[in-house]
């Protein structure tokens, strides 16, 4: 019997997704041929960030006007019986390389008609990212089977200062005072549990099991707070990021006194109102609560909203 075919389709910056693509995939190594094709934008984005080229990248990353990127190598024709798309969110939304990839012909073909599960490494954000990707599979014409959303589960202030040290120090390691960035070692060590139930759709093509067999092995949780901290953090960068590209394109000197602005007021908001608005998010939780978690079980879904 032939073996089946997986395609992975990938960005990353640090090798951290890597680190988890190759942890979930491993054990499906004897049963299917896996395929790897990395994004690699046209213009590379540098790693660690300069702080002021980091924040320019923001309107165009939640405008959806990324970077190109350089065509897949992989015929866009080819048989494949699942393609795993792996990304990162980058501002609430899916990094440039991903959303440009995307957005090409070439992404059209290739995902056409395929099973596609998503593999998400971030933060503690992803929602809005994942509701763009959905989207964009929708248009192609592909069908979401999956999805997994491996996240830092330190707290929320926690995580925004390891991820700003690696980013823009390229530290990860932990310091006296503060853990290691990104996701947890032993949750990506434990990520090879979802090889199972992938291995059983591939094998009995019972797909419209998988991702309810993958949220048994806790492949995504929400906090219902963080539902109302996206939602109001990407009402936030909207607005930004149309008033920061009305002086210009990335990099414009026009436009870089309102990146400044842009910067400055984030991190007080993450530093300084993010207690306050953990406190109205809970209020929220009370009065809203059968709303609330009717949004968490949709995010932790795979379907696609039709309107909003």
């Amino acid at each position: 019997m032939a073996k089946q075919k997986i395609l992975i389709i990938y960005y990353t910056q640090t090798g951290q997704l890597k680190r988890i693509i190759d942890r979930v995939v491993t054990p499906l190594q004897a049963q299917a041929d896996i395929v790897y094709e990395e994004i690699v934008p046209v213009q590379p984005f540098t790693f660690p960030w300069d702080k002021q080229t980091f924040y320019d990248t923001m309107p165009e990353t939640v405008l959806g006007r990324p970077r190109s990127v350089q065509p897949l190598k992989v015929n866009p024709d080819e048989h494949f019986d699942l393609v795993i798309l792996a990304y990162q969110p980058w501002f609430l939304s899916p990094s440039q390389p991903t959303a440009a990839f995307l957005q090409s012909e070439g992404a059209a073909r290739l995902l056409k008609g395929k099973k596609v599960l998503t593999l998400i490494g971030a933060r503690n954000m992803w929602l809005n990212a994942q509701e763009k990707v959905k989207t964009y599979l929708h248009q192609a014409g592909a069908q979401l089977v999956g999805n997994i959303a491996l996240v830092d589960t330190s707290s929320n202030l926690i995580s925004v200062m390891t991820v700003l040290r690696w980013q823009f120090k390229g530290k990860k390691e932990a310091t006296r005072f503060l853990p290691p960035a990104g996701v947890q070692e032993k949750e990506i060590q434990a990520a090879d549990r979802f090889a199972t139930p992938i291995a059983q759709a591939l094998q009995q093509g019972n797909w419209e099991q998988l991702h309810p067999q993958l949220r048994q092995q806790d492949a995504v949780t929400l906090k219902p707070n963080l539902v109302v901290l996206e939602d109001r953090g990407i009402r936030a960068f909207r607005y930004w990021s149309k008033f920061i590209s009305a002086k210009g394109g990335p990099g414009a000197p026009e436009r870089q006194g309102r990146v400044s602005m842009y910067r400055g007021l984030l991190l007080l908001g993450i530093f300084v109102l993010t207690p306050i608005t953990k406190i109205s998010s809970m209020i929220t939780l009370l009065v809203k609560r059968n709303q609330l978690l009717q949004e968490v079980e949709y995010f932790k879904g795979i379907d696609l909203r039709t309107e909003k």
